[in-house]
């Protein structure tokens, strides 16, 4: 097999990865999620909170690296915001855009449908941990804007010579 055949291949066998595992991540949040918010007890409150904060640190570090790599991509292509974060302006294939947000979608919808239905606690007192939950569509943000920029497709970078001065340098 040709060495570029073999990276794209591998480079398609990544993108592939990110989806499937920003797939699997949201059905364990939305799995934990309703089954803090219809046991309702202690014991399924911890599951849901501890599962919604490493989600969300994980989310964190995810948005990191996909924002340090569309940062390094920015100085030869031009990126948008909305293209890194929700896949807009052709810069991903149909499929994976419509994967990729429909996962963020549910997480947001899980996210603020469990914090709703289960606004007090146990105890009657305003709160739950459930509202930990909000915090999860972070990870959707991180995964998109990883996917993006690892394996988006941008415009070259447009340089603006009307702010160049007359020797050619920037004012």
């Amino acid at each position: 097999m040709p060495a570029g055949r073999h990276d794209d291949v591998m480079a398609s066998f990544a993108g592939t990865a990110i989806v499937r595992l920003h797939q699997l991540l949201t059905a364990l949040f939305v799995i934990t999620a309703l089954y803090a918010a219809i046991v309702f007890d202690t014991s399924a409150q911890w599951v849901g909170a501890v599962t919604a904060m490493v989600l969300f640190s994980v989310g964190i570090v995810v948005f990191l690296w996909g924002f340090w790599s569309a940062v390094q991509r920015s100085r030869t292509e031009e990126l948008a915001v909305t293209s890194v974060y929700f896949l807009t302006g052709g810069c991903a294939p149909k499929s994976v855009r419509w994967q990729m947000n429909s996962a963020l979608i549910i997480q947001v919808i899980t996210a603020f449908a469990t914090t709703f239905w289960r606004s007090s606690g146990p105890d009657g007192n305003p709160g739950s941990s459930l509202a930990l939950g909000i915090l999860v569509p972070m990870l959707g943000l991180g995964m998109n804007g990883l996917w993006a920029s690892s394996y988006g497709t941008f415009g070259e970078r447009v340089t603006d010579t009307s702010r160049l001065s007359p020797n050619g340098e920037s004012e």
